[in-house]
């Protein structure tokens, strides 16, 4: 099976995902697929297949190894470890856990021992935390020290090679000078050895640490939200010394979001550049140079042609003296070029000239490099969209700018994360001479709010309150395969409350709206599954060739190719749109891998065939029929008169009243027995409730068992058990932080088996077949932990049960 995906809240419920599993949510904003292997029952073996989770978007929250290329990144309040460079594609393969809060800041700690990583995080929690690479973790780091003295987010990390000095910039108004020791191989020790409270007081949202003429020289960046860059200096702060402010750089007009230093060239008394980006969609370039007397050719005058610009172009040295040597910070060049704000700017680490890559707004990433004849800073490459494809923030229209750009250690690849959580990959191809686009990883950037399996395990579907459904399937290669995502069928206006799958290629959704949407899968989509996951296509001669959104739109409309060119066919439904632009994109992609980002937010979504009315609020739960013939569905309520169970035919998309009632407040789980015989349900109210199917009719149900206080708290989950684990037995989860298994006994249906967790227990889901003489649940909890139960069929006595790493 999948991993389950974990996105985003908090407190968000979390559902578990065994080989059946229908719908997930889990706590913080990830994905795990995980693979139960059932081999006896007292046996489990468990393998990650599949992690999908989406960027914090915060500049700082991503940082890429200078030695081995591993990204770490923010995934809420996880840091998600990815190796861009593996050939495999195995994508996220670990997330770190200990933070409460959003991870906002990341940063490697360089080290000279070798094989041993440190990685520095920064969080909305107010700590800082060491990790440190662990053969013996299932994750490979493990978290060796937490860091408290900040008292508020932490927005900014700085390091540097060779020093063993890093700091820490928070909303505090305050960096912090941090000392991270090795004094042995199993043993890090960190010292706080300054603070100091920004003034004028502002936020700082950069930070970078650089070398002077000495090893123990150190030069330290500020900025944030002013529009200067304050500049700080210390002899050998390990020994006492201390970092003072020597400079104020003025110039930029906005919030400064970045800096990075870099010496020029690589040998001795080389000059420092210093890269500052800002929301006023300018880079500014500053030199640090030791003597007192800048070379000519490197002096900057103000240039009348330039007009308004030149009132900021000043060539005013600030002056300062440190371990006897005098320095001097000049303006070196601005950079034009990007049309919105600048999130950030790096220099790569290698290379004989320097190169400084930048991430705007403006959904664009630009390499700058210095003309030697010349010597004017131009861009000599221009990746992300193209402007024919800019547009409103909508599923067909711009993906609201990129938050971060990156290197990789060779700087033969650049990274960047965009709006939608997604990250880009670009490598530089030697023979082309140009910059390729690569496979990269995506996911949700909020609350996954459900999963559902699609006919047979084929694919698995997932909703979030990021407002879209997203399709995961695994790519094969041979006997190589890895999971991806390969569709968004639906990009929508509200959050995604729930999800349910209808057969091979048909699913159903609701958001927090009052009516139901049901969804048909597009030609172009088979085609792709068929071809890289050897999915078999439908074959069905009514499947819409793709579908679009109108701007503003909520509705996804069809797309009919034309054949030879020629006009839509008259034939096509009412309703259908020929859109030339989408129809062209689709002709031009021939997938021989996933989709890339901007195919995802483009040109994979399904086409709208229905809409489902009649509740009076936000649509809470949904369930289909094994059959597929009926929809259940409820929606949000304070009272009975609006928390009902409205039932819907499959064939002509009709209600079938009256509705079913039972509950006094909203109802959080719907479910078919495996024969359809019954519907459960369960509910805030602490209730749950089972409606036996009409023999007569074979599509309405009458209210047959409830139990007005099945829990102590609300009930938030539940699941039927296969029929051979007994007659009616199914377990419900709730806020109590217990999960009763119940069973029918003559006429009653009895609490059989107590599990209790240590936190609220939001998800539970039965593997839909017998292994020898046990059945398995999995169950989730709030916290985000996962275990799975083996239960004698006989007594439904416990006899096995095992907690799952999820991370």
């Amino acid at each position: 099976m999948a991993r389950t995906f974990c996105l985003s809240s908090k407190y968000s419920p979390t559902r578990t995902a065994t080989d059946s599993v229908n719908h997930s949510r889990v706590p913080p904003s990830q994905l795990h697929v995980s693979k139960p292997i059932l081999q006896q029952a007292q046996m489990i073996e468990v393998e990650t297949e599949y992690i999908a989770t989406g960027g914090n978007r915060h500049p700082a929250a991503s940082d890429c190894s200078p030695e081995s290329g591993l990204l770490a990144f923010g995934a809420d309040n996880n840091i998600a470890l990815w190796n861009p460079l593996a050939q495999s594609h195995t994508g996220v393969h670990a997330l770190l856990s200990g933070h409460t809060d959003k991870v906002n800041a990341i940063r490697f700690f360089p080290t000279t021992i070798t094989e041993d990583c440190i990685i520095i995080s920064g969080s909305v929690d107010k700590t800082l935390r060491v990790w440190r690479s662990d053969k013996s973790s299932l994750v490979g780091f493990s978290s060796v020290a937490t860091l408290t003295g900040h008292t508020n987010s932490i927005n900014a990390i700085a390091a540097i090679t060779g020093s063993s000095i890093f700091v820490s910039g928070s909303a505090d108004a305050s960096i912090k000078i941090w000392n991270l020791q090795i004094p042995e191989a199993d043993k890090i020790e960190v010292e706080l050895l300054q603070s100091i409270a920004l003034k004028p007081r502002f936020i700082p949202l950069a930070i970078a640490l650089g070398k002077l003429g000495t090893p123990e020289s150190l030069i330290l960046a500020v900025a944030g939200t002013k529009n200067i860059v304050q500049i700080y200096v210390a002899e050998n702060i390990v020994q006492g010394s201390e970092f003072r402010l020597e400079a104020t750089l003025t110039g930029h007009e906005g919030w400064v979001r970045s800096l990075d230093f870099r010496q020029e060239t690589g040998g001795d008394g080389s000059d420092l550049l210093l890269a500052s980006a800002s929301q006023d969609k300018y880079i500014r370039l500053w030199r640090i140079h030791q003597d007192e007397q800048l070379r000519a050719e490197n002096a900057t005058s103000n240039d009348s042609a330039l007009g308004r610009l030149g009132k900021s172009l000043s060539n005013k040295a600030h002056r300062f003296a440190i371990v006897g040597f005098a320095y001097s910070v000049t303006f070196e060049a601005l950079l034009l070029g990007h049309e919105d704000w600048i999130y950030s700017a790096t220099w790569r680490a290698t290379g004989p000239r320097p190169q400084l890559l930048s991430a705007s707004a403006d959904n664009s990433l630009a390499i700058w490099e210095r003309e030697v004849q010349s010597g004017v800073w131009v861009c000599i490459a221009r990746l992300g969209e193209l402007s024919a494809q800019k547009g409103a923030t909508t599923a067909t229209g711009s993906t609201g700018g990129f938050w971060t750009g990156l290197w990789s250690p060779d700087g033969t690849t650049v990274l960047c994360l965009g709006r939608t959580g997604s990250w880009r990959l670009w490598e530089y191809d030697t023979i082309r001479d140009r910059w390729m686009q690569g496979i990269a990883v995506s996911g949700h950037i909020k609350a996954v709010s459900a999963l559902t399996w699609a006919e047979n395990g084929k694919y698995l579907l997932s909703a979030s309150a990021d407002q879209t459904t997203r399709l995961h399937a695994g790519w094969k290669r041979g006997s190589d395969i890895s999971w991806h995502e390969f569709a968004r069928p639906q990009i929508h206006g509200y959050d995604l409350n729930c999800i349910a799958a209808l057969g091979a290629s048909r699913f159903v959704s609701g958001a927090d709206e009052k009516l139901l949407r049901v969804f048909d899968e597009p030609r172009a989509i088979a085609d792709m599954l068929e071809m890289l996951c050897g999915i078999p296509h439908p074959d069905s001669q009514s499947m819409s060739d793709a579908a679009n959104i109108p701007v503003l739109g909520l509705s996804n409309k069809a797309i009919q190719l034309p054949t030879n060119g020629s006009a839509p066919d008259s034939a096509v439904d009412e309703g259908t749109v020929f859109d030339a632009a989408a129809i062209s994109d689709l002709s031009a992609n021939s997938h021989d891998s996933p989709p890339l980002e901007d195919y995802l937010s483009r040109q994979t979504l399904w086409p709208e065939s229905e809409k489902l009315y009649g509740h009076g609020y936000e649509i809470s739960a949904l369930a289909c029929s094994n059959d597929q013939t009926l929809i259940a569905t409820a929606c949000r309520a304070s009272s009975s008169d609006h928390a009902v169970i409205r039932l819907y035919e499959t064939r002509e998309w009709r209600e079938i009243k009256p509705a079913l009632t039972s509950h006094s407040l909203t109802v959080t789980r719907l479910a078919f027995s495996g024969d359809d015989e019954f519907l459960l349900s369960v509910g805030r109210d602490r209730q749950w409730a089972i409606f036996e199917r009409d023999e007569a009719s074979k599509i309405t149900y009458n209210p047959w068992k409830s139990n007005p206080k099945g829990h102590s708290r609300m009930i938030l989950d539940a699941s039927w058990a296969p029929i051979g684990a007994g007659y009616l037995t199914f377990a419900t989860a709730g806020r109590d932080k217990v999960v009763k298994v119940w069973s029918a006994v003559g006429e009653d249906i009895v609490c059989k088996a107590i599990i209790p967790t240590f936190h609220a227990a939001t998800a539970v889901d039965f593997l839909p077949r017998l292994i020898g003489q046990a059945v398995y649940v999995a169950l989730g909890t709030e916290a985000g932990a996962v275990s799975i139960y083996g239960l004698a069929t006989q007594d439904l006595s416990t006899v096995f049960s095992y907690t799952m790493d999820v991370r």
